[in-house]
Formats: structure tokens, C-alpha cells, sequence
């Protein structure tokens, strides 16, 4: 681990980050700016750094690490105003979702050995320092995008830097980790806010669909509710890359309303044999947006009390819950109510636990 860490913007990944630095590695000292004033005061207060800096400045000079976790718009001038203050071995990244622009930043700047680009592939619909967790990036795809003109092991560093945040760490070219998330990321967003506003335009007076809309629906739609400004900077900053995937959506929506209306059963079944049979392919590992979901799913009898005796016998268990939920919609997955859970072990004995107090119980569906 690095002796000295200087975080530029302490919001949700960066805070996350130093709380997962100071978990594993108390004596690493943090040096940290952010726009927001409290936030700095209250990492302080927290133990999660050890220096507020007031802008980028003459103190990064002490830092091996320096990491840029502010947007990807604001990196290019960031690079700038922190290269009269760069150590001669310090390594400097950031944590942007697109890289193909940050590394033009980068030459432009003359920092091409001291630069190792990185993408956390981790977050939340909620944001800021006080949303920060120290297994936010646990399991989560940490993509690391160098230069090739890097000084020798730092790379293997930047490698062992994300594994220590219990992230998995992968080395890709700019270009293609633009092109990849493009096709995973950006145009799925793309997808599901044009899906809630075709649902939201669609929608009767007394607003039937927003009212079953629980389920499936909401599922393949949650990424919809992320930050309007962020996916407005990416949709700016990646189009290259995302244009000719959305367009290639819209050409398979298309040639899939065109056979439906030939009535060509045969195209409409293989679709969803091959759509199918590639996404079981997927692993779970590390393809997550935020926190894995440890989830499970009962029924229950309709009385008064019934989801208090379920958390008695729970809580008698030493087993804690997460959130609890009524499952309206169930098309899709069994069971009436909804136990998230906070780890993989206390799903697993819940589910032992409540079997054996004889309610029926389903495992949340891939």
C-alpha cells in the first residue's frame, strides 16, 4: 500500500476509498480536498484522513498516489494545476467511467509515465462522503487503462492498490474499456430512461402502469434513477463509442417489430434463446453497480403481525436484516415478501432458519 494517499474529491468513491484504505491500512496517510467543506470536516472527525487540503497545492508533493475521483470533465484542468506539484515516483489516476479523453488530458500534460488511468466499476443512486462504505468496491471490476509509456512496476502497483480494496483489478487499452462499457453500461442507462419515459408517456390518468409496475419492470429499469448530470456528461464524453451501439439497438428493436408483425414465431423464440443463454453466461462476480443484492423470498400468511414473527424469529437468530419489502408484482419471482439481507452467510441461514419454521422459501431468481 502506499505511505501517502492525496484524494482529489471526496464524494461517494472517493470517501469509500479512504474508508477502505484506513480499514486495511490505518498508518497510510490521506491528504484530501473537496469542494464540499463538511464533508472534509467530517472525514477528519471520522479518522478517514489526516489533511484537508485547500486545493491542489504544494502538499501533494508528499503524496505517492494521487488520485483524481472528481468528473470526468474536470480531470483535463485537474491534471494541470497538480503537474508543478507532482514527486518525482508518484503515480496519479483517477476514477472516471470514461478514459479515452482522460488519457488525450494526459498527453497533452506530458504525464503519460506518472498516469494509470481507472474506472471503480462500483456506486450508488445515492451520492456524497456521507454515503461512503468501505466495501463499496468489494468484488467490484476495478479497471486500470495505462499509458504504455508507464514507469516499470507502476502498474503492478496501481494492480495491488485495487486489490487491496477488495476490488478486481483488469488492465485494458482506453479505447477499449470506452468501447466495453459503452455497450454495458452507457447505452443499457440509454435503454432503460427511454423505457420509463415511453412507460410515463404511455400511462393512463388514473396511472394503472405505475401501479404494477413493481417488479420486473422496476428491476430492469433501476439504473434509470442514477444522476442526470453524470450519464449527461458520459453520453457527451463517450458518443463515439456509444452512437453506433445505440443505433445497432434501435436496428434489433426494429428487425424485432418487423417479425413480430410478419408473425415469425421462429425469429421471436431465438431471440430468446440466444439472449438467454448468453446473459447465463454472465457471472454475478464483480458486475454490480453497487452492493450485491443478498435477497430472498417467502410467503407469508395475510394476518396482522405476520412480518413480526418472521423478524422475531430472525432476530433470535442473531440475523440481521437489511430491508424488508412486499413483493407485488410476481410474475417473475415467488414469494410475497422481500428479506435483503447484508452478507451472502446470514442469507444462506435465514433461509435454512425460516424453511425449518415451515415457510416456504425462494431464492432471488438470476
Amino acid at each position: 500500500m502506499f505511505q501517502t494517499v492525496a484524494i482529489i474529491g471526496l464524494g461517494l468513491i472517493g470517501g469509500s476509498i479512504a474508508r477502505k484504505i484506513k480499514e486495511k491500512h490505518p498508518e497510510t496517510r490521506i491528504l484530501a480536498w473537496d469542494r464540499n467543506q463538511s464533508s472534509l470536516e467530517e472525514a477528519q472527525s471520522d479518522g478517514m484522513i489526516d489533511v484537508c487540503l485547500s486545493g491542489i497545492g504544494a502538499p501533494l508533493r508528499e503524496a505517492d498516489l494521487i488520485l483524481l475521483c472528481i468528473p470526468v470533465t474536470m480531470i483535463a484542468e485537474g491534471l494541470k494545476q497538480l503537474r508543478p506539484y507532482l514527486g518525482a515516483s508518484a503515480i496519479v489516476s483517477d476514477v472516471g467511467s470514461t478514459k479515452a479523453s482522460v488519457h488525450r488530458a494526459v498527453r497533452e500534460c506530458g504525464l503519460e509515465e506518472s498516469f494509470i488511468g481507472g474506472h471503480p466499476m462500483a456506486g450508488s443512486e445515492r451520492t456524497g462522503y456521507m454515503n461512503s462504505r468501505a466495501n463499496l468496491l468489494e468484488n467490484a471490476y476495478y479497471i486500470l487503462t495505462p499509458t504504455g509509456k508507464n514507469r516499470l512496476g507502476d502498474t503492478e502497483k496501481m494492480v495491488r492498490f485495487a486489490q487491496e480494496l477488495a476490488a478486481i483489478p483488469l488492465v485494458l487499452q482506453p479505447e477499449e474499456h470506452d468501447y466495453a462499457v459503452a455497450a454495458i453500461s452507457h447505452v443499457p442507462h440509454l435503454v432503460a430512461s427511454s423505457l420509463v419515459n415511453l412507460v410515463a408517456d404511455a400511462d393512463s390518468e388514473d396511472q394503472v402502469m405505475k401501479k404494477i409496475a413493481a417488479g420486473g419492470f422496476k428491476d430492469i429499469t433501476r439504473i434509470a434513477s442514477s444522476s442526470p448530470v453524470m450519464w449527461e456528461q458520459i453520453c457527451m464524453e463517450n458518443k463515439e463509442n456509444i452512437l453506433p451501439l445505440l443505433r445497432g439497438t434501435i436496428d434489433l428493436l426494429t428487425r424485432m417489430a418487423d417479425r413480430i408483425e410478419a408473425g415469425d414465431a421462429d425469429y421471436v423464440h431465438e431471440s430468446f434463446v440466444r439472449s438467454g443463454a448468453y446473459r447465463s453466461q454472465i457471472s454475478d462476480r464483480g458486475s454490480r453497480t453497487g452492493n450485491p443484492e443478498y435477497a430472498l423470498f417467502c410467503d407469508i400468511p395475510d394476518r396482522p403481525g405476520a412480518i413480526a414473527i418472521i423478524a422475531s424469529i430472525l432476530s433470535f437468530e442473531g440475523i440481521s436484516i437489511k430491508n424488508v419489502g412486499i413483493n407485488h408484482n410476481r410474475e417473475l419471482q415467488e414469494g410475497a415478501l422481500k428479506i435483503e439481507f447484508h452478507d451472502p452467510a446470514s442469507c444462506q441461514k435465514a433461509g435454512e432458519v425460516l424453511k425449518a419454521h415451515h415457510f416456504p422459501v425462494y431464492r432471488k431468481k438470476p
